[in-house]
């Protein structure tokens, strides 16, 4: 299994990969010959989950990812796998012991992959951008091309900066339009990452005057963002936006966002990280026709590599040389070759029409399954192209998860399920393990 050579117990030497791989190479000089030396290497058998566990804080360093939050946190009789190994199409394969256990993915990485996993396509470009050098000492050509390309694909990009991450993008965002307009508060609807300036009330770590220049306002909701914008007029530097939460907003709150941010001076933010290249290659906002100042892509937009982007308009995204927003590993190559090749396939064929059909099928599968399970408290719910399966059973939740799992399809706890490319020939085997997890619901005590 791979990675396997570098397992060792809990309290073994660390004998790093160079060192044994020179060490076995001596080993078989001297031994030359010799048919009865042959190198053992002692193999951990200890769980994933708690080998991580001693090692990762919280055992996985994505939130979304930790053993607690796609399981639940009551205790498994059975424990189940929490690694994975490898990825290709629309299948994890699942570290169990030493053999694997492949599931149908429909959480697709948070949402980051929307063609497939190791698509071929994107693969290829990857592999020869890390050929030719994937970092440099000076910015690499391909940065220049993939921000042109994104400028023609998204309604209000003019200009563009690159980062890793979702939370890293809409933190630049946030402080270029502080830069651009001279003020601090920014009123926010929506989640937006781990980063000081947004984080909830209930985050350790974070000071409370940090948390005084940021309002939160409910989604969808004009009268709270109106009284907002009001109390803070003069020094609002920005109102951003998360435009789809589980459902699309009405176009009359959208309507009134973009408004007040031109009454104020404001800059409008979209974070478009879900959105983008899923609901359109533009996001929400070419969906709707409405236009931010600035916006935030990432996920399927490199299709699970490493890569975000800020964009907007130019005077404003100016401002982003006023400050200092950067990254060593900004235009490392390997994410912006991945965009590009995704940006082919949107080119090629409408990616977002296919999301939303494939999704539909998805959602009408596990419908079927609870209608025919008789089981109440279920709902199916949301966008094709990312959709929720809601409980009123927190425990029930948790067990259909579990079951699902062992019936071959990882479905996502408490949040959005995303549809793939990939998972376009897999709907029966979707709807046959939400069917199989119901059933077992039914006739299983709670565990």
């Amino acid at each position: 299994m791979i990675f396997d050579r570098f397992r060792r117990k809990v309290g073994d030497s660390a004998t790093e990969p160079q060192e044994r791989e020179s060490a076995e190479t001596d080993d078989a000089s001297n031994n030359a010959g010799d048919s009865e030396s042959e190198h053992v290497e002692v193999i951990d058998e200890t769980p994933w989950g708690e080998r991580a566990a001693a090692v990762i804080p919280g055992g996985s360093s994505t939130g979304s990812k930790r053993p607690s939050v796609i399981y639940g946190d009551d205790e498994m009789v059975e424990p189940l796998p929490t690694h994975y190994s490898r990825a290709r199409g629309a299948s994890l394969f699942l570290v169990d012991g030493d053999t694997e256990i492949e599931v149908i993915d429909c959480t697709m990485a948070l949402g980051s992959v929307a063609l497939s996993y190791a698509d071929e396509h994107v693969l290829r470009a990857v592999v020869q951008a890390a050929a030719l050098g994937n970092v440099g000492g000076m910015p690499s050509t391909i940065e220049v091309s993939l921000a042109e390309r994104l400028c023609d694909f998204i309604p209000c990009a003019e200009k563009v900066r690159f980062l890793k991450s979702g939370a890293e993008a809409v933190s630049a965002a946030v402080r270029i339009a502080r830069t651009y307009t001279s003020r601090a508060h920014v009123v926010h609807s929506g989640y937006f990452g781990w980063h000081d300036w947004w984080s909830a009330i209930d985050v350790a770590g974070v000071p409370d005057r940090v948390r005084e220049d940021a309002t939160h306002v409910p989604f969808d909701d004009i009268a709270a963002l109106d009284r907002a914008v009001r109390d803070v007029r003069n020094d609002l530097a920005a109102i951003v936006i998360e435009p789809v939460v589980e459902r699309m907003p009405s176009e009359a709150w959208i309507a009134r966002a973009r408004q007040l941010a031109t009454d104020t001076g404001a800059i409008l933010v979209f974070d478009e990280i879900k959105t983008g290249f899923r609901l359109r290659p533009g996001g929400y906002q070419e969906l709707a026709g409405v236009e931010p100042d600035l916006a935030t892509f990432g996920k399927a937009m490199a299709n699970g590599f490493a890569l975000s982007a800020v964009v907007g308009r130019a005077d404003v995204m100016d401002a982003a040389s006023r400050t200092w927003i950067s990254s060593t590993l900004a235009g490392e190559t390997t994410g912006l070759a991945a965009a590009h090749a995704v940006l082919d396939w949107h080119e090629k064929e409408d990616v977002c029409a296919s999301l939303a059909t494939i999704g539909a099928q998805m959602k009408a599968a596990v419908e079927r399954a609870i209608v025919a399970s008789g089981l109440e408290g279920i709902t199916v719910s949301g966008l094709d192209q990312m959709w929720r399966l809601t409980f009123e059973d927190p425990s029930i939740e948790s067990r259909f998860i579990r079951h699902a799992v062992e019936h071959g399809a990882l479905f996502k706890r408490g949040a959005y399920n995303f549809a793939a490319l990939a998972h376009e020939d897999l709907i029966p085997e979707i709807e046959a393990a939400a069917s199989a997890s119901l059933v077992a619901i039914k006739e299983s005590p709670p565990r």
